[in-house]
């Protein structure tokens, strides 16, 4: 019985909102105004059920962190911002150290920022990151663009100069777009950087850091991030369908 009276009410509230959108080129303003009040505060609510049922219906299943690791891999992380819905889920006219999530930061010295961050949900069956994120940029200004990602401290324990760091990566971008993955590994007073340029022809780019070329303190590592830097990223649209690490021991010579 309470089925069937959801089902009278839903149709009783539909045809209400139609018959006012169809009358709505003649409605009294201040009939106009009201109704406009009314569907703005329904459009609310409506918005957030269509998001979060987007989110759960979808595939791949909120929360996942599988993603295929190389043999002996000892630590693997994907951030939160592919993982799961954020809170406040795009940014536009992105302000230079604007955040999105806890762990992902844009950094640019735009004058005026044509810039749009936005979360986006991964629908496909081959992608395993249930959400992606998208980066529109229109007239680009500045000198340099780039996207910060904090790894969690869990990335410095027990790291070694015998460690490959892996940072596997799916791009889509509207016009070829040079991009550098930029390694920082804080040790005391000094940063350690180490820089790999990502393959321009391939959706899928991965890059490994070895550390065994770096000048690391092994005893004073504090904390690791890394810079995806864009040359040139004006009028071009890029979509990060996922982004990984993982770190594995160097093979023994």
């Amino acid at each position: 019985m309470g089925r069937i009276l959801d089902r009278l009410f839903h149709h009783r509230t539909l045809n209400f909102w139609r018959k006012n959108a169809r009358q709505a080129d003649a409605a009294p303003l201040s009939e106009l105004r009201a109704q406009r009040n009314h569907a703005r505060q329904l459009r609310t609510h409506l918005d957030r059920l269509i998001h979060v049922a987007d989110g759960r219906l979808a595939l791949p299943q909120i929360g996942s962190s599988y993603f295929p690791k190389p043999h002996g891999t000892d630590w693997s992380w994907r951030p939160n911002l592919w993982r799961g819905p954020l809170p406040v889920p795009g940014i536009s006219s992105a302000a230079s150290k604007s955040m999105l999530g806890d762990e992902v930061q844009v950094f640019h010295d735009c004058s005026f920022s044509e810039l749009t961050l936005r979360q986006l949900r991964n629908t496909r069956e081959q992608d395993l990151a249930p959400f992606g994120l998208r980066m529109d940029v229109f007239q680009f200004d500045g000198s340099f663009l780039s996207l910060v990602i904090e790894l969690p401290p869990e990335a410095t324990e027990g790291l070694t100069r015998q460690h490959l760091l892996r940072f596997d990566t799916i791009i889509e971008t509207e016009k070829p777009q040079e991009i550098f993955a930029r390694l920082n590994i804080k040790h005391g007073p000094n940063t350690e950087q180490l820089v790999r340029e990502l393959p321009l022809d391939k959706t899928t780019a991965m890059v490994e850091f070895d550390l065994a070329y770096s000048r690391l303190n092994e005893k004073r590592i504090e904390k690791i991030w890394l810079d995806l830097i864009f040359e040139s990223p004006d009028m071009n649209q890029v979509i990060l369908r996922d982004l990984t690490f993982s770190r594995h021991h160097r093979a023994a010579i």
